[in-house]
């Protein structure tokens, strides 16, 4: 990989989270009493953590969240070197937990973060249009806060992708509202899971994550409704890129899973790094799995540096898949 790379990337995090990691040496049982092996907590939330590896990759960042400056978030962002734009909040910054283990099987126990004012909402809103036109790319990553319209992030995609590159990372009813506004206000990047993919399509995640074929053809709808790409990570099933031009499927090399916490922002970052670095799709597909596969075996939501990147050990293969009719997702 190379030493260096330009280019400029904000991140919208509406709703970080402290993320507390506990790894446990025995598989988890409902109702009993399990000792901790080793713990950890860092600043969390998918745009942060796109933003953290920005850093790692010499790509220039602004992570834009609501936070009181003075709230432990914050100072471990600042001590951490991550550059970031706050909007005024009235609570403190929620908390996340995480369960590995010994297999890798990991538990999320989300909060749902502090109520977001209209003023809130206006202040990030104001700073991404601020600084659209200095940015490669904007990514609008992680659940809403609550007091958020589920269309917010829908909203924001048709203010800004004539200004610059959106993409956006998200689930639920704010995915459905994005899905739903897109024939007027489509992302240039989606990065959707197989179950995120499911909740669309209403097949079934785990047989979507497992076929390739079907996870490309569910993405294929929405490139056909103006999404320039579609990134839908598969888990271990590794991921596939769905543009106007094909399809490709990418196979990552087998490892020893650690967490899957992160996988899928890290994921997204390797595409975008590609994108700054002119890649062709496969060529940014195997690196956008390099980025996902090294995050799986790093503990915690820790993310990868240059070092564990490993794209040469991708296996990319293009699918054929055919156009589909045009259909309304659910």
């Amino acid at each position: 990989m190379s030493a260096a790379s330009p280019g400029f990337i904000v991140t919208l995090t509406p709703n970080p989270s402290i993320d507390r990691t506990l790894v446990l040496g025995r598989p988890l049982r409902r109702g009993a009493v399990h000792r901790i092996e080793s713990s950890g907590s860092q600043a969390g939330g998918k745009g942060v953590n796109i933003s953290r590896a920005c850093l790692s990759a010499d790509v220039g960042t602004l992570a834009v969240l609501p936070a009181d400056p003075e709230d432990p978030f914050v100072h471990e962002l600042t001590a951490s070197g991550i550059p970031s734009r706050l909007a005024p909040c009235d609570g403190p910054v929620r908390v996340n937990l995480t369960i590995t283990e010994p297999d890798g099987t990991t538990t999320k126990l989300n909060s749902p973060g502090s109520l977001a004012s209209g003023e809130v909402l206006a202040s990030l809103a104001d700073t991404l249009h601020a600084l659209a036109d200095a940015a490669d790319w904007v990514v609008l990553a992680g659940s809403l806060p609550p007091g958020a319209p589920q269309a917010w992030y829908a909203d924001l995609v048709g203010e800004l992708r004539a200004r610059t590159q959106v993409a956006v990372d998200t689930s639920d009813a704010p995915l459905l509202a994005v899905v739903e506004h897109l024939d007027d206000a489509a992302p240039h990047v989606m990065k959707p899971n197989g179950h995120e993919l499911a909740t669309l399509t209403g097949g079934d995640g785990d047989q979507l994550e497992a076929d390739p074929v079907a996870a490309a053809q569910a993405a294929r709808i929405l490139v056909e409704r103006g999404v320039g790409a579609v990134l839908a990570t598969l888990g271990g099933h590794g991921a596939v890129l769905v543009t106007a031009d094909g399809a490709w499927h990418a196979r990552p090399a087998p490892i020893e899973v650690v967490s899957t916490v992160g996988a899928g922002d890290s994921s997204l970052f390797g595409y975008l790094l590609g994108d700054l670095r002119a890649l062709a799709p496969t060529e940014r597909l195997a690196l956008a799995v390099a980025y996902g596969t090294a995050a799986a075996g790093l503990p915690g939501t820790t993310i990868p540096e240059r070092t564990h990147v490993r794209p040469d050990l991708v296996d990319v293969r293009e699918i054929a898949i055919h156009h589909t009719a045009r259909k309304s997702y659910r």
